[in-house]
């Protein structure tokens, strides 16, 4: 059986990550992964796997790879799960046989993962043919960096001028000018169509096209440094002025998720699905509740039948709601005939989760909302309100106005904005260009760490603040800020289809 899996990353959009190599990542004891690897990816990994990368390692390159052969072959031998986790394909310029070599010699089982590598990724997302029927039928993968004290024969840079079809030169940015030489010199026509591109499939992808003769000087005026991947030949030419990836609605915006990271997942993906680069800066957590008693015996007199309805105001309340029940040793038919009400749509979904049907969904998914579509229907009747330790007190002042009311914490929120880290300081030099807001919570925590220069960023509107609901906008505006937007419909995907409009 394998005990370590040199596993291909892909280019960097986890969705182009094999699901094999998603898989081998979520059971990983330790995941070796190289500093060019995005952070994103390492979200598939087991939350209690051991990370380390490369760059940590003793040694200066290339002295760091028997450090890092080292590292597999202990942790294997320990009987630790390790995933060695490289950018693109592991077995095309990524060492990856050296790896298998190193493993095999110390009698260590191991897998090879495929992944996509640069070249295919970077035809794709710029919408580049790399064969063309009536241009080219082949396709070469070069080095633009070999080793110097290689044996044998150097890239034969004559025979590679003729070759009947597309070149994808790997590491060449920093040899642009000797490349490019080499390829004239040797016969290259210097008109044939070349790309650069940097960051392949990624919101961050940046590409420049020329004719070979003015490549680096492209290159230069365009800014493009290393890594990035050079595309030469006759199929090149078939490029569009914008490919379908660089056409996505938000192509290139750097956009703020400021959700609990353990829920920010599914916003992360329609952002990256979008084009946007995501950025993950949770302003609060969610723990448990401190104490459980009160919550105890409000799940009791469900369990005696005392309660009409049970209520829940978010997708958390459901889940911690029901991850305390399980914890008791009870089970859902302890809520009988008991009404269940849900704020909105994706509160209704987390209760199909337990198999359980909302008997009222209101159409506006906001307090509000809940309020008109419950309060003749709760008349006379006992309403267990399940929520947060804080919040808006409309739900509970309103129905109690028609019936017995109790509210009972089933989870807790607690600010916490790291204003120490890389996001925050990306966010005070206008990097970040969108904030979405997805509850009033999350943006008082958040906007009480403005300082001056992000206060004026908002002002300016180089910072702009999209908000869930027009309840968050008006928490926004109590704290002094202006709103740029805000969602029609009052979820995640409401809250980036305001971002998408904010563009236009």
């Amino acid at each position: 059986m394998a005990r370590v899996f040199l596993v291909g990353a892909g280019p960097g959009a986890p969705g182009l990550m094999t699901v094999r190599a998603a898989e081998v990542l979520a059971v990983a004891d330790l995941v070796v992964y190289d500093q060019l690897v995005p952070r994103r990816l390492l979200d598939f990994a087991n939350p209690s796997a051991e990370r380390v990368c490369v760059r940590d390692l003793p040694g200066v390159h290339p002295d760091k790879y028997p450090h890092i052969y080292l590292r597999l072959i202990e942790a294997a031998k320990a009987g630790k799960c390790v995933v060695r986790l490289k950018g693109g394909d592991p077995l095309i310029f990524g060492r990856g046989g050296e790896e298998a070599e190193a493993l095999r010699a110390a009698g260590v089982h191991y897998e090879i993962v495929p992944g996509v590598t640069a070249a295919l990724a970077a035809a794709a997302y710029l919408d580049i043919p790399l064969t063309h029927r009536g241009h080219t039928s082949a396709v070469a993968f070069i080095t633009g960096h070999e080793l110097p004290q290689k044996p044998g024969n150097k890239l034969d840079w004559a025979a590679l001028a003729k070759f009947p079809g597309t070149l994808a030169i790997y590491m060449g940015i920093a040899r642009l000018p000797v490349i490019v030489s080499e390829l004239l010199k040797f016969g290259k026509d210097p008109d044939t169509p070349c790309a650069i591109v940097e960051r392949a499939s990624l919101g961050e992808m940046r590409s420049v096209s020329s004719r070979l003769e003015d490549l680096e000087t492209a290159r230069r005026s365009a800014g493009l440094e290393a890594p990035g991947l050079i595309l030469v030949g006759e199929a090149i030419g078939h490029r569009l002025p914008k490919s379908w990836f660089e056409n996505k609605p938000l192509f290139g915006r750097r956009v703020l998720v400021t959700r609990p990271k353990a829920q920010s997942e599914g916003i992360v993906r329609k952002l990256e699905e979008l084009g946007a680069v995501p950025h993950v800066l949770p302003t609060m957590t969610i723990r448990d509740v401190s104490d459980f008693a009160p919550l105890d015996s409000a799940l009791d007199q469900v369990r005696d039948g005392e309660w009409d309805w049970l209520v829940f105001t978010s997708v958390n309340g459901v889940h911690h709601f029901f991850a305390r029940l399980f914890a008791r040793g009870r089970d859902v038919r302890d809520l009988g005939d008991v009404k269940l009400a849900a704020i909105g749509a994706k509160t209704a979904q987390a209760l199909k989760q337990y198999h359980l049907n909302a008997d009222v969904v209101p159409g506006e998914f906001s307090s509000e909302g809940l309020v008109e579509a419950l309060k003749d229907r709760v008349r006379g009747q006992r309403v267990l309100l399940a929520r947060a330790n804080r919040g808006r007190e409309l739900l509970n002042v309103a129905l109690a106005e028609v019936a017995t009311v109790l509210q009972v914490s089933v989870y807790e929120q607690h600010d916490g904005v790291d204003t120490s880290g890389d996001v925050f300081a990306a966010l005070r030099r206008g990097e970040i260009e969108f904030v979405l807001l997805s509850s009033s919570n999350i943006a008082r925590g958040l906007l009480k760490h403005f300082d001056e220069t992000l206060k004026g960023r908002v002002e300016r509107g180089e910072v702009k603040l999209i908000a869930i609901s027009p309840e968050t906008a008006k928490a926004v505006e109590e704290c002094g800020y202006s709103v740029y937007g805000v969602a029609t419909e009052f979820t995640s995907e409401g809250l980036v289809d305001a971002a998408v409009k904010a563009t236009v």
